[in-house]
């Protein structure tokens, strides 16, 4: 009994404290890009992929997430590179990046564009020849019976060691070291590595210090309402799941229903919704594996259905391959097939007030029934602005007969041609197809 209280009242205490986050006003119509900077360009560099902005700005990008930037241990390395989640040192610039002042001009490049950066941080534990690690600071590690550093317990990750959330001192300085990218670079915010490990009592301090420089946005790997008392989003894993399942007939329209009839989040909170990233990529497998034919169809859902939506760099060249995580692998840039498609979703999230997350975010209103398995219809409202989706989620084309809740004036996103849809009006869906409307 006393655990459910106190897990009740830290429930009630995360609400509060999610309202008094100092959110900044770009976040709700905001689109987010995840940017791997060794697979960006054959080069690798912040200066290479600083020559990509106007083009990502063109796509509508807003929020660049960097994978981390920081230089990687060297004990226990995996691979040729490692992995970027072995940090060494937190003030650091992973050299084959390029320097402090090139991180500097790619942030104020950024800016200049109206973009915002925000960088990975990995604050549940370091490389086991981390700098801390070197200058004695043991007792800031979890060890094992010998004394001795050791990765964190229950992962295959022996090329890192874990940190010992019990020692003040450590806690203070890895809040010092994220203010210090906050203050010195003008950085807008973090995505936080497996942020459901860290102890939530230290995310809200470290919130707390990073907005008495700036209001920054903070996006954390992880899943659970607690976490918005730090965080104003969260990662939609169960949702990318159910995407997942869709594509190969495991799920179907049903499942998306309910998930969303059951998602209860504090106010204002919201998801990132995704088809792929560093991780589903490397580990999962691309688009093309998961997904199949009906990769973009669960894009369209992704981006529409309520959240931010995430483009995984090389997804507008239909990048068909894992990329390797601790070698180089460049991305191939040739096809750029699919810059058209985000640049539509994307575009859309950021102009119609309909999608928007935060505060006045609004939930879907689903037209179709739990029973209709194979099809998807619902529509997203705020004030005068509505988008009407209709996503096929079969393998057979179907006719679809809207009802009278449907029905209005659009514009056909992907068309640009206004129709007039009508209640009872029939529309064919090829296999996987997808319509969205706009008013």
């Amino acid at each position: 009994m006393k655990k459910i209280t106190l897990s009740i009242l830290f429930g009630f205490f995360s609400l509060i404290a999610f309202a008094q986050l100092k959110t900044p006003e770009w976040v709700p119509n905001a689109t987010i890009y995840e940017v791997n900077i060794r697979q960006f360009t054959p080069e690798g560099t912040f200066g290479a992929f600083e020559k990509h902005l106007p083009r990502l700005k063109s796509m509508g990008v807003d929020i660049l997430w960097l994978m981390p930037i920081h230089p990687i241990g060297e004990l226990n390395r995996k691979g040729s590179l490692g992995s970027y989640y072995a940090v060494r040192d937190y003030r650091g610039i992973n050299p084959e990046f390029g320097t402090h002042e090139d991180f500097a001009h790619l942030v104020d490049a950024a800016h200049n564009l109206g973009m915002k950066v925000i960088i990975d941080w990995v604050a549940n534990h370091t490389s086991p020849d981390a700098l801390w690690i070197e200058e004695g600071k043991l007792d800031w590690y979890t060890l094992d019976s010998l004394g001795k550093v050791q990765p964190t317990i229950g992962t295959d990750w022996w090329d890192v060691a874990d940190l010992n959330y019990d020692n003040p001192a450590m806690r203070k300085e890895m809040i010092a070291c994220m203010e210090y990218w906050v203050r010195d670079f003008n950085i807008d915010g973090y995505r936080c590595d497996v942020a459901g490990w860290v102890p939530m009592d230290f995310w809200n301090t470290a919130r707390a210090a990073l907005d008495q420089i700036k209001p920054v946005f903070m996006l954390a790997e992880a899943e659970g309402k607690e976490l918005y008392s730090a965080f104003e989003m969260t990662y939609g894993w169960e949702f990318h799941h159910i995407l997942n399942d869709v594509a190969k007939g495991k799920k179907n329209a049903a499942d998306v229903q309910a998930y969303f009839e059951r998602m209860q989040l504090p106010t204002g909170a919201f998801h990132m919704n995704f088809t792929s990233n560093h991780d589903e990529n490397s580990w999962n497998g691309t688009e093309m594996e998961r997904m199949g034919d009906a990769r973009f169809a669960m894009a369209v859902m992704a981006a529409t259905i309520q959240g931010m939506p995430l483009v995984y760099n090389g997804q507008e060249t239909s990048l068909d391959r894992r990329l390797k995580f601790f070698d180089k692998d460049s991305i191939n840039w040739d096809k750029m097939d699919l810059v058209d498609f985000y640049t539509r979703l994307l575009h859309l999230h950021q102009t119609n007030p309909a999608l928007f997350v935060g505060a006045k975010q609004t939930a879907p209103k689903f037209l179709s029934t739990k029973e209709q398995k194979d099809l998807l219809i619902y529509t997203r409202e705020q004030g005068d602005s509505k988008v009407l989706v209709v996503i096929n989620l079969s393998e057979q084309a179907k006719k679809v007969t809207l009802s009278a809740a449907a029905a209005g004036t659009y514009t056909n996103l992907f068309t640009n041609k206004k129709e007039i849809l009508k209640g009872k009006q029939v529309l064919t869906l090829a296999p996987w197809g997808y319509a969205v409307y706009v008013r």
